[in-house]
């Protein structure tokens, strides 16, 4: 591992100031500093924001919730609200790692964990996001669990976390603190698709800090499922989560939000789904119908054109079941 300085920020300016060129924020670590430990980032200072009061959920005057960056992936899960207003979130958080895990990372940190994939993590192999214009030998080695949808010749990595997943389809959107300043990035901003800059996860600029996320009040049922090639601490192959609201059970879909995680360089906000259902009688045809038109843009690669009928069954699938008496 790299040699680094360590410094713990007392405010927002303190934290902005000190993340020059070469600094890293560390809120729990537990992805940066596993990439660190894999010479994959070497980071010449790391700048601790885990103590500037960024630590709690609160409810907004429109029934939403401010949800701060240093909040802890287990205390998301384990509040009250979230799991009865929001649930799509806390079975979200619930799916990702372990509860050592959850306990230790941040809300802020799950939201930017490294787009990767097993060649990304290997320093002796190529990688476009690691060196760019090195390669990418993930298109014609292993791919098997890589995008789908979005991917470009650069890159074919997905997004890994799942609570980004849940947090697309609620239309959130987060707050940053940066050198101008502080501005919000509506959540389907903030990640990027790989296009010919694979090395940028994000629309981030350099010294930029998340400090909360604003999620919108929800008001109808909503879902998380994941399909993964085993029961816990696994990435998801695909993952889906979303909400649906009709007129009477049963009756013409009214409202519906979807997003896909485990297909592409960012979680995937179903638009085109979407578009297809609203006004449309909520039926296991017309769910069919509106996977299939989503996955029309789907470029799977030698290995995994599996994860398309995957994709479809769980949306059909997860959409039923929210509007089963």
């Amino acid at each position: 591992m790299r040699p680094f300085t360590y410094a713990r920020a007392a405010t927002e300016d303190e934290a902005v100031a000190a993340c020059t060129d070469g600094a890293a924020y560390l809120g729990g670590g537990t992805n940066l500093v596993d990439l660190m430990r894999l010479g994959v980032a070497e980071p010449a200072r790391l700048v601790d924001v885990a103590h500037l009061g960024h630590d709690r959920i609160e409810r907004r005057a429109d029934g939403g919730l401010r949800i701060g960056a240093a909040v802890t992936n287990g205390d998301l899960a384990a509040d009250r609200t979230v799991r009865a207003e929001f649930p799509l979130l806390a079975q979200a958080v619930l799916a990702g790692a372990s509860g050592q895990i959850r306990n230790l990372a941040t809300v802020g940190g799950n939201l930017l964990q490294r787009t990767r994939c097993a060649y990304f993590q290997d320093v002796t192999k190529p990688c476009n996001k690691r060196e760019p214009g090195s390669g990418c030998p993930a298109r014609e080695g292993e791919h098997r669990n890589l995008a789908i949808l979005g991917h470009s010749a650069g890159c074919v990595a997905t997004h890994p976390s799942d609570m980004a997943v849940a947090l697309a389809a609620l239309d959130a959107e987060v707050r940053v603190r940066g050198r101008e300043g502080t501005r919000t990035i509506p959540f389907g901003d903030l990640h990027r698709l790989p296009g010919t800059a694979p090395e940028r996860d994000t629309c981030l600029e350099p010294g930029d800090l998340i400090t909360a996320v604003e999620v919108p009040p929800l008001r109808m049922p909503s879902r998380f499922r994941k399909a993964r090639e085993r029961a816990s601490f696994a990435f998801a192959l695909v993952s889906i989560a979303a909400a649906l609201r009709t007129d009477v059970p049963g009756g013409t879909v009214t409202d519906v939000r979807i997003a896909l995680g485990g297909v592409a360089h960012r979680p995937w906000r179903a638009r085109r789904a979407e578009e297809r259902l609203r006004g449309a009688r909520a039926s296991g045809e017309a769910f069919l119908r509106a996977a299939e038109a989503e996955l029309e843009a789907a470029e799977p690669l030698r290995d995994n054109g599996y994860k398309v009928p995957l994709a479809r069954n769980l949306i059909v699938r997860t959409l039923s079941g929210l509007v089963a008496p």
